[in-house]
């Protein structure tokens, strides 16, 4: 695999702002952005409900099920897109007048993904009358018919991708049924909850509810920090739509406004309340929230995010940060151990699968994911990891690379070999797989021919697209400032990377296996600190670099810098 710097192209930067600074006009015309009103991140410019298809009959479910008392059982998913669309709906619900809501996540070691019918066995316990599944549900085609079976209704509220045959639910809100006209397909699960909820709301408003029951009427932009949150976590595509929620919510917390487990879970993982970016949530509260689903049970995660108290908040943050770090520990050694294997292959990149997969018996089920996405990022291909689930299953979690739609190619390996997969669903970028862990190998050779197919050799050299050079004026913690408050960037909408010639004037390994350096650019006198993660020594020794980075902002021991993230570094 070769990894080369290409700068991005812009596109017309005329109608943005006279004056608005040049480092974010180049910057967002690079992301075909065309007008100040592309940058409004007001409330009153998100799709309106009303445009997104399945809510009028959501509604009417939930709306009977408040007025006439009825039981309603969410039931989420065990990531943290899921625990803040159950956490989500909960508190709202509640706030509108519901008095019987519960919520079940299947345990990913016992029931699997989504509503089967194991868990539609568990949830027929509580009696519900009404079944909400909140990020899942879209290929629970057998769960939703056991359910109906038992007399109880069901709402699917997801946003993966639908199979073939869709579930008889009562209703359904999808942004990517085939037939959905939604401008915006990005909503992640949390999204779609807060969209069913905003039309519920206005329903029970019409209806004179509020006021006929002295509720107060809830105002739902209180919750959109667990809709940032659960959007960024889930790497969903931050298009406009998706920018306004997260940039809303990101807004509040910084004001203080949000739950206290958000709170206690930045707080572990060290980060200012009061200066957080969309990346933190990415990076510092989703990895501690996802920790829970992926060793242990979700149900904390869920619970962090439902407490208002905030020291049962702070005890169970400290919980999901231990669990992260186990998860840590784990996600090291397996990362080892798929090397080992790749290495043992005796092959060089341009041997190796387009389509590679990777199957240990002795690998968590629960990380596998991760390492999917670790292997993809430093093979850059298509990666499928493997982990036993009992009775002679394995499943696998899938990571893609720009060019390959992978819950399509797992399509297309299912139409060829309709034997081989037990089911399978995602998106484009990420999905999961279960199969008989004897047809291993023939999927693994099926999988590398379908990527084989869609991909060739050239498509796995690693890009990274640049926003051309800063001057020596422009490397300054106030532009770095400048980039941090311009955010949210993410999935989609990417962080500015700027590239550059520099010397080393010195460098030390720091954090163990991490080169922390001090740089100059060759075009100027300034010295400015630079940190290149994973990274322990210098391209062929060189003192003279070009580089691609980040400029943020650093915060160490109460001093505030800037500071180059280095994404990619050559000698010159």
């Amino acid at each position: 695999m070769t990894r080369s710097i290409i700068k991005r192209a812009c596109s017309s930067a005329e109608q943005l702002p006279a004056d608005l600074h040049p480092v974010l006009r180049r910057i967002y015309a690079a992301r075909s952005v065309e007008s100040a009103a592309d940058l409004d991140y007001s409330l009153d410019k998100l799709i309106p409900p009303a445009e997104l298809g399945g809510l009028p009959d959501a509604v009417k479910l939930l709306q009977d099920a408040i007025v006439n008392r009825q039981r309603i059982v969410v039931v989420g998913d065990f990531d943290a897109d899921g625990a803040t669309s159950c956490a989500l709906c909960l508190r709202a619900l509640r706030a509108m007048g519901a008095t019987e809501v519960h919520y079940l996540v299947p345990n990913r070691f016992e029931y699997g993904y989504g509503l089967t019918p194991e868990i539609v066995s568990v949830a027929a316990e509580l009696q519900p009358d009404l079944i909400v599944t909140v990020d899942n549900g879209i290929s629970s085609v057998d769960g939703v018919a056991a359910a109906k079976e038992q007399g109880i209704k069901v709402l699917i509220t997801d946003h993966h991708l639908p199979g073939e045959q869709l579930p008889a639910a009562d209703a359904i809100v999808n942004p990517n049924l085939v037939d959905e006209s939604f401008p915006s397909k990005s909503l992640a699960g949390v999204g779609v909850a807060f969209y069913v909820m905003l039309a519920l709301r206005t329903r029970l408003r019409e209806q004179g509810w509020f006021d006929s029951k002295a509720i107060p009427e809830p105002n739902l932009a209180q919750y959109l920090d667990l809709v940032a949150l659960g959007t960024v976590a889930d790497v969903v595509p931050l298009d406009r739509n998706n920018r306004i929620l997260v940039q809303q919510g990101v807004q509040r917390m910084r004001a203080g406004h949000c739950v206290p487990g958000i709170r206690a879970l930045l707080e572990v993982g060290g980060r200012s309340l009061s200066r957080i970016v969309a990346t933190d949530l990415g990076f510092t509260v989703g990895p501690r929230l996802n920790a829970a689903g992926r060793l242990d049970d979700m149900s904390l995660g869920i619970e962090c995010l439902l407490t208002d108290d905030a020291v049962a908040a702070a005890e169970m943050a400290a919980r999901l940060d231990t669990l992260n770090r186990e998860r840590k520990d784990i996600e090291s050694d397996m990362q080892s151990r798929a090397l080992d294997a790749i290495a043992s292959l005796n092959l060089d990149d341009k041997q190796l699968p387009v389509g590679l997969c990777l199957f240990d018996p002795d690998w968590h089920q629960g990380v596998i994911g991760i390492l999917a996405a670790r292997i993809k990022e430093r093979f850059h291909r298509p990666v499928i990891a493997f982990a036993r689930s009992g009775e002679g299953e394995i499943k696998g979690s899938a990571r893609s690379v720009a060019g390959l739609h992978i819950r399509d190619a797992l399509d297309a390996v299912a139409s060829r070999h309709p034997d081989l997969i037990a089911k399978f669903g995602g998106h484009a970028m990420a999905a999961g797989l279960s199969l008989p862990e004897d047809h291993y190998p023939a999927f693994a050779a099926a999988f590398d021919e379908e990527v084989s197919r869609q991909l060739s050799r050239d498509d796995l050299n690693d890009v990274v697209y640049s926003d051309g050079e800063l001057s020596e004026q422009e490397l300054s913690l106030e532009t770095a400032q400048l980039l941090r408050d311009a955010s949210p960037w993410g999935q989609g909408f990417p962080a500015p990377v700027f590239e550059g010639d520099f010397n080393v004037v010195s460098h030390r390994v720091v954090g163990q296996r991490h080169l922390k350096m001090t740089l100059s650019p060759e075009s100027g006198h300034c010295q400015i600190d630079g940190i290149a993660f994973n990274t322990e020594v210098l391209p062929r020794g060189s003192q003279r670099v070009h580089m691609a980075y980040r400029l943020d902002v650093n915060e160490y021991r109460g001093i505030v810098s800037a500071q180059l993230i280095v994404e990619h570094m050559e000698a010159r």
